[in-house]
């Protein structure tokens, strides 16, 4: 098993994403240098996060997605909407409802119900 558990996300612009991201997570701002950004939960509960900046365009689907876990999910999504997301769709698949959002850069990632 790992240490520890490091999520890294390919962006373009290393200063929307962190901001974007530290809000979407309450996540921190603890470092970077160069092409890479740091960011970490104040808690020391979540995964840390690593933005790394890259020259190429997103193409595709990700083949790897963030959910968030909340009580109130449209309360998030709008919240995040704020921050420079945009919503998606609603789906309700097994009887569980989620919202599919997507960042300023278009990756996507999911409001789910705790």
């Amino acid at each position: 098993m790992a240490d520890y558990l490091v999520l890294t996300l390919d962006v373009a612009d290393l200063d929307v994403q962190t901001a974007f991201w530290c809000a979407a997570l309450r996540y921190e701002h603890v470092g970077g240098v160069a092409q890479y950004r740091a960011l970490v939960d104040p808690q020391g509960k979540g995964p840390k996060m690593l933005l790394q900046q890259v020259a190429e365009p997103k193409q595709a689907k990700n083949r790897l997605h963030l959910d968030l876990h909340v009580a109130d999910q449209e309360g998030e999504a709008a919240r995040l909407e704020a921050a420079g997301a945009t919503r998606v769709q609603r789906i309700d698949e097994f009887g569980i409802a989620w919202i599919v959002m997507l960042d300023p850069e278009g990756n996507e990632f999911c409001i789910c119900p705790t």
